[in-house]
């Protein structure tokens, strides 16, 4: 059974401790937002620098895995993969509070999730499952969506938590629907891209002007915001990173095992993946994953 939560914003803050481990791209955002909404916020992440900067938001920045988890009601994490997570996790083992919640954001996949839950049982924390869609913009000014899934009574004591980094929290039953929906949407997400950097290279190779092609597509039923501001961006060769193409190659890997173990045919994810490995291998994935559409012969942004 799959709900929004629609409680009325606004109400006072709980007086929660939470850590939070992992300060990237999107880790960094969700930080301040916590911190704006008023909780006691530790910060931990590999390479400290990378978290440094948070302490001018009021923000205590640990130098350990157990100084940032020590007393902490929740522990968000927000990292590259399940085996990074799973490292951080142990690393704290022993100084977690009783009680304390795991709130588990990054993109793990199902099987992913599942071996973190046993991992949060085995360390002594309760597991919500709760990866969110969104890049950075996003995570910076508080709009992800959650898809959270665990304990509703671990829901209920980590939802003000989730309400100051999202726009929408949806709320999908036993720990694990979250990152299962997760890859769907993913899918979804990444076939888009594919899609608009084809469109655009083709035009462009059958002489046609490719601001034509998201011009047609504007304000009909075919269109979205997403494929303006990617399309734009292709045509523009502005691959800042929003989310960057060696996540969405680490992403599209999950997506395809866990299609294959589900025995939902892989053909497109598998040719989306390999045209984003094309792209990774040539030295490009640390741009933005709409960066794929370097891989297209005679793509262009000239």
């Amino acid at each position: 059974m799959t709900t929004a939560d629609t409680r009325p914003a606004g109400g006072p803050t709980p007086n929660l401790i939470v850590a939070l481990l992992g300060t990237g791209t999107m880790g960094a955002g969700m930080a301040r937002n916590i911190a704006k909404a008023g909780f006691q916020l530790r910060v931990w992440n590999r390479t400290r620098d990378r978290a440094a900067a948070l302490a001018g938001d009021g923000i205590e920045v640990a130098d350990t895995v157990p100084d940032a988890v020590a007393g902490a009601d929740a522990v968000v994490t927000m990292l590259w993969d399940a085996d990074s997570v799973e490292s951080a996790l142990r690393e704290g083992a022993g100084s977690y509070s009783p009680g304390a919640v795991l709130v588990q954001t990054s993109t793990v996949g199902g099987a992913g999730s599942d071996r973190l839950a046993a991992v949060a049982a085995e360390v002594g924390l309760t597991y919500v499952d709760a990866p969110v869609l969104g890049t950075k913009q996003p995570a910076e000014q508080g709009t992800l969506v959650v898809l959270a899934s665990g304990p509703g009574d671990a829901l209920e004591r980590v939802m003000p938590v989730l309400d100051a980094i999202s726009s929408r929290v949806m709320r999908l039953g036993a720990a694990g629907q979250g990152s299962r929906l997760k890859l769907a949407t993913n899918a979804f997400v990444i076939t888009l891209l594919g899609g608009i950097a084809q469109s655009v290279a083709l035009a462009r190779g059958l002489g046609v002007d490719p601001t034509d092609f998201l011009a047609a597509l504007d304000g009909g039923a075919m269109n979205a915001p997403y494929v303006q501001v990617k399309g734009k961006a292709m045509l523009a060769g502005d691959f800042a990173p929003a989310f960057t193409l060696d996540g969405a190659l680490k992403d599209a890997d999950l997506i395809s095992l866990a299609a294959a173990a589900a025995q939902v045919d892989t053909t497109l994810i598998d040719a989306l993946r390999a045209q984003q490995l094309r792209v990774v291998e040539a030295g490009h994935g640390e741009l933005d994953m709409s960066a794929v559409y370097l891989g297209y012969a005679g793509a262009s942004t000239r």
